[in-house]
Order: structure tokens, then C-alpha cells, then sequence
């Protein structure tokens, strides 16, 4: 399998447990690995044989604009998922960052991992 990889995206969202922490649009960062067999698209050097991650970080962009969620764990299933139905990946690795969300913590996070069924 081939992986297409994702650095630091960086999404504004809603995001958190306390009422508060939902205001305000928050920073989070993304780094998203993303499984796919590659190998047509090598071939033929067509967009239409691969996942454009333009359109990825634009759906990501969109359904967190669009979506709170309490925990970063519920936020990184519906991504997860969102790739894996939206854009026919074989498996999705995240890791979600809330950077400075506590004093002395430079962030804190999930890493979740999910293959198609």
C-alpha cells in the first residue's frame, strides 16, 4: 500500500469539553497519513487515479467549520472516516493536536488509525 502524508494542517474548529472551549474557534493540527494503491496513477500521471489532497484538506476544512465536538477522539473518527468514505481510502492514520490548550503542555492529542472495511 502507498501513503500520501499530510504535515501540520492547520484547521480551525470547536473543539472541547467545557461549554467555553465551543466559542471560540480553536487551532488544531492535523498530520494524516492516508493509504491508497498509487500505482495507476503512476502510471498514467492523472489526478483522476489518486486522491487529490487539495480537496482532503478542503472537505476537512469544511465539516470542522461546520461541526463542534467535545472530545478530540469523536473529531478524529469523523475525519477518519470522512477520508476513508469520501475519497475511497484503504486507511487513514491522525494525529490531532490541540497545541497550548494547558499551561506548561505544549499540546495534547489522539493518534487513531482505520482501514476500510
Amino acid at each position: 500500500m502507498d501513503t500520501i502524508f499530510l504535515e501540520q494542517v492547520k484547521v480551525q474548529t470547536k473543539l472541547g469539553v467545557p461549554d467555553w472551549e465551543r466559542i471560540v474557534p480553536q487551532t488544531i493540527v492535523l498530520d494524516i497519513e492516508i493509504g491508497y494503491d498509487f500505482s495507476h496513477a503512476c502510471q498514467t500521471d492523472d489526478i483522476e487515479h489518486t486522491i487529490d489532497y487539495g480537496q482532503v484538506v478542503a472537505r476537512i476544512r469544511q465539516t470542522l467549520a461546520e461541526r463542534s465536538f467535545k472530545l478530540v477522539e469523536a473529531l478524529g473518527e469523523h475525519l477518519c472516516q470522512l477520508i476513508l468514505q469520501e475519497f475511497k481510502a484503504q486507511s487513514v492514520k491522525m494525529k490531532i493536536s490541540k497545541p497550548g490548550i494547558l499551561p506548561g503542555l505544549k499540546a495534547l492529542g489522539v493518534t487513531l488509525e482505520r482501514n476500510a472495511n
